[in-house]
Order: C-alpha cells, then sequence, then structure tokens
C-alpha cells in the first residue's frame, strides 16, 4: 500500500460506514432519516447506520433542511420523535412548529394523518431495485441513490402520459 492510500485511509476516505443493528426495528445496515413536502416531494435526506435513532439522527437533518429550506415552518413526526432530547434539538436548529401524531391506543390499524406522506415516498423509493434492500457499504453513496431515485420521480411526473 503506498502513503498516499495509507494517509487517505486514516483520514476516513476509504472507510466502510459502520453497520448498525437496531433492535426495536430489527433492521441491520442503515436508515434513511427524510425530510419531505406536503406532496411527498423529498427535501433533504440523511442516512445513518441503523444503531442511530430517530433523536440523534434528526438534527443534521434538520440543519440541512433549514439551510437549504429556509421557508419551511411546520413539521410533522412521528412518536419516533417525540422525545426531550428532540424538542431541543428543533429549538437549536431554528425556529419550526412542530408537531407529532401518535398512534391509536387501539390495537387496530389507523391510518395517521400527515405521517403517511414520508412512508408513501419511501415506498415510491423502494420501488428501485437498489433501494428494495440495503446493498450499499456507505450511507452517502445511499443517500445519492435515492436522491436519484427521487429525481427520476419528478421526472416522470414532469413528463406527463403519453
Amino acid at each position: 500500500m503506498t502513503a498516499r492510500r495509507r494517509k487517505a485511509r486514516k483520514r476516513g476516505l476509504y472507510a466502510l460506514d459502520a453497520s448498525g443493528y437496531d433492535e426495536g426495528k430489527k433492521i441491520v445496515g442503515c436508515k434513511r432519516h427524510l425530510v419531505t413536502d406536503t406532496i411527498g416531494m423529498l427535501l433533504t435526506v440523511i442516512v445513518h447506520p441503523a444503531n442511530v435513532q430517530h433523536r440523534n439522527g434528526a438534527e443534521p437533518l434538520l440543519r440541512q433542511a433549514r439551510r437549504l429550506f429556509p421557508f419551511v415552518e411546520r413539521l410533522i413526526g412521528d412518536a419516533g420523535y417525540q422525545e426531550p432530547k428532540m424538542a431541543a434539538a428543533v429549538a437549536r436548529t431554528g425556529t419550526w412548529k412542530g408537531k407529532i401524531v401518535r398512534s391509536c391506543d387501539r390495537h387496530r390499524f389507523v391510518v395517521l394523518p400527515k405521517c403517511w406522506i414520508v412512508e408513501r415516498t419511501i415506498g415510491w423509493i423502494s420501488r428501485n431495485g437498489r433501494l428494495a434492500s440495503n446493498f450499499e457499504r456507505l450511507c452517502r453513496i445511499a443517500a445519492a441513490f435515492i436522491r436519484i431515485a427521487m429525481i427520476r420521480i419528478m421526472l416522470r411526473r414532469l413528463a406527463g402520459k403519453p
């Protein structure tokens, strides 16, 4: 190995991202954190190892969303984002109006308003073969493929039906 490659490896250029495991969701690999608009179009995405919890992975996502889209005023999240640590992260990243949508206490399926926008977007993205399961070893490459998949979806909508 050359000295140049050793230096690059030391700086982390060739290092693989850590593969995490989420005990609650039984996920090995990485988790996707998305911010979408009200019709489900992707605004920002960050991919983390699966052992990063929602509250920890949300702060870099919110910083990126605030930098790219300063006009966004309201956030809607599911119950995974309802901790005090998450509220502090939201307060540090800007003036957002936040709303947590909790699931129904009854043991039956209930469609939660507004939470299905992101789930629907993840479903659209997962139709691409490369994103159907976790093939990528680098989180930034997985995020790039998510962006490419969303570009493909938006181009299809712009083109319309022939």
